[in-house]
């Protein structure tokens, strides 16, 4: 009899009940296999039998040449045990073998009946990681799934723009609402807002009269959101506009009007109430529990359903707006900056794709380096770096931050232009990291920097170069596709995330488009001709799959106040959950073999 644990705890027999298993076990024919022994051969009928290999080792090839191999627990024969197709692969025994077989007629009566066990067999990979992803949330309860419109906003209170700020405030005294619309003309829809913080800001603040227009101290433009938008997109919009108060939309119509205090009632540890501490802090002495405060809000964020993976874009809100505050509180000590500026972030931060706190990575540009520019932003540098340090965000240990990269924007382009002329392997890691920047704060136009990175992107020399940096990092797939399992566990990052991010970024870069995460950029590279559409599907939801694992790992050794790490233990994971990574890994290095293939590099070395 088949050990029952053995079954369990491979995929697909550990989707099925206990009854199905026993089911599968009563109708087991075992086998043995000596090494050379060709199994099945390609062109022949269909199998009758699908084969779970237990013992040993099988080649699968098409002409002589290797195709792939299979170690125990693998599964092999299912499209032809369970389309009749005819057999388009030898499957050779490159050891003694012991094999489990069983009749399709029995597999195919457990895929009637077990919807689960179906799925391994009737999904694509690509779909199998989706449905693994999104079926289960990261933690249980919440409601950020659900659409905003449903929160019950306020009706949209409503002023002209003619209308005098007392006119304005007695109308918000008088419905107990914290901003009215403003209407620039009659049977128009509202272009612009009137919030109490305008009132204190613009006209108590700086002594304006009660006569005051309502036009010359209203916001605008109008930041409003899709009523049918998930709450987790209204949050976003709000943290990357800065604003308290939200319009929801329906059929270009305002139907409603959100504040941050709706938030705050409904999601006490949320974005919106992290937000609101970090822009009324005095100084970082006052955020010292930024990263605390953060993680507390992902993991009760997590349990609205979100995924890790739109998560990260909530979490790079807020540490732009943690960054771009702290930046104004050194600017209100330093006095105005003696030119334009940008503060750039890059690596995770830059693609938005940053969970819990890493390490910083920015960098300064300046518009023009005169010795009263370069000690100002020398002075500014120093100051935001160390007071990210105080509120949690640890130095960058390559040495990726604006204490040591700030430069004029006319020395950048050199710079970048050198790393084109000059590819070695210091100037791939430097393009590697920084081309994934995207500006903080600041106003400064960076658009000649875009175009240096657009003109050296285009030399097929320097694209190699980056490419061969992007694939440093491979899975750690070893003999007979067993995943390589480290004391310390399986590092997620370096074996799929960024294998992922690094294939991302060279096609994005050769498709002229550099910008947005790196689900972005596979789709760019797709609508390019550089991966099909099941390429960039597989990418993008092994992607989703292994981001959410970690995330859903990291938050679990918070809980047990444990350190939090890219480490994966297989024995703490479902065979499920082995199984898909596994195949989430072999798809990454199944596509770093094409791409070495198309770029001309060479990765058996």
């Amino acid at each position: 009899m088949i050990p029952a644990s053995f079954l369990a705890a491979h995929a697909p027999f550990c989707d099925l009940s206990e009854d199905g298993r026993a089911n599968l076990e009563a109708q087991l024919e075992i086998s043995f296999v000596p090494r050379g022994t060709r199994i099945l051969e390609r062109g022949g009928p269909p199998s009758d039998i699908l084969y779970l290999l237990r013992k040993g080792s099988v080649r699968l090839e098409l002409d002589g040449q290797l195709v792939d191999d299979l170690g125990p627990g693998e599964v092999f024969a299912v499209s032809t045990a369970l389309e009749n197709a005819r057999i388009q692969l030898d499957t050779v025994a490159q050891s003694d073998c012991l094999l489990y077989g069983f009749p399709k007629a029995a597999i195919r009566a457990e895929i009637e009946r077990e919807p689960k066990f179906a799925a391994f067999f009737l999904e694509s990979l690509s779909q199998r990681l989706r449905a693994i992803t999104h079926s289960r949330p990261l933690s249980l309860g919440g409601d950020l799934a659900v659409r905003i419109g449903t929160m019950g906003s306020r009706p949209p209170v409503i002023v002209a723009a003619d209308a005098t700020v007392a006119e304005a405030a007695g109308l918000m005294d008088q419905e107990q609402v914290g901003s009215v619309l403003v209407r620039e003309a009659e049977g128009e829809e509202p272009s612009a807002i009137l919030t109490d913080r305008d009132l204190r800001r613009r006209v108590l603040a700086r002594g304006r009269g009660p006569e005051t227009p309502v036009r010359d101290v209203m916001s605008r433009p109008l930041t409003v959101v899709e009523a049918e938008a998930p709450v987790s997109e209204a949050l976003l919009t709000m943290l990357r506009a800065r604003v308290h108060h939200l319009p929801l939309v329906e059929s270009h119509r305002i139907v409603g009007v959100l504040s941050h205090s709706d938030f705050l009632f409904h999601y006490l540890k949320s974005p919106a109430y992290l937000l609101e501490r970090v822009l009324g802090a005095t100084s970082a002495d006052g955020l010292v529990s930024y990263v605390d405060d953060l993680a507390t809000m992902i993991d009760a964020t997590a349990r609205g359903g979100i995924a890790g993976s739109e998560l990260c874009r909530l979490v790079a809100a807020l540490n732009e707006a943690l960054c771009a505050h702290l930046i104004d509180l050194a600017v209100s000590e330093l006095g105005p900056p003696p030119c334009a500026f940008a503060w750039i972030v890059f690596g995770s931060e830059g693609r938005q794709e940053q969970a819990l706190v890493t390490d910083q990575d920015n960098a300064l540009v300046l518009a023009e380096d005169t010795p009263a520019a370069r000690n100002y932003f020398e002075q500014l540098a120093q100051r935001v770096v160390d007071d990210l340090i105080r509120v949690g965000f640890p130095p960058c240990d390559g040495g990726y931050m604006a204490t040591g990269w700030c430069f004029s924007r006319d020395e950048w382009v050199a710079k970048i232009r050198g790393w084109g002329a000059r590819p070695e392997p210091r100037a791939m890691m430097h393009a590697a990291n920084l081309f994934d920047f995207r500006p903080a704060r600041g106003d400064l136009d960076l658009e000649p920097i875009e175009t240096a990175i657009r003109e050296i992107s285009s030399d097929s020399i320097f694209l190699r170069q980056l490419a061969r940096e992007a694939m440093r990092k491979r899975p750690p797939i070893g003999f007979l596709r067993r995943l390589r399992s480290r004391a310390d566990g399986i590092d997620l990052k370096a074996g799929a995330i960024l294998p992922i991010v690094g294939l991302a970024r060279v096609f994005a870069l050769e498709a002229g488009d550099r910008h947005g995460s790196t689900l972005r950029r596979l789709t760019t590279a797709r609508r390019a001709g550089l991966l099909n559409h099941a390429g960039e599907e597989l990418l993008s939801e092994s992607f989703r799959f292994v981001f959410d694992l970690r995330l859903r790992l990291q938050l679990a050794a918070r809980a047990r106040s444990e350190a939090a790490s890219n480490k994966a233990h297989l024995e703490e994971l479902s065979a499920g959950e082995r199984q898909h990574l596994k195949e989430a890994m072999l798809a990454v290095r199944d596509h770093q073999s094409a791409a070495a293939y198309r770029y001309g590099l060479d990765l058996t070395g």
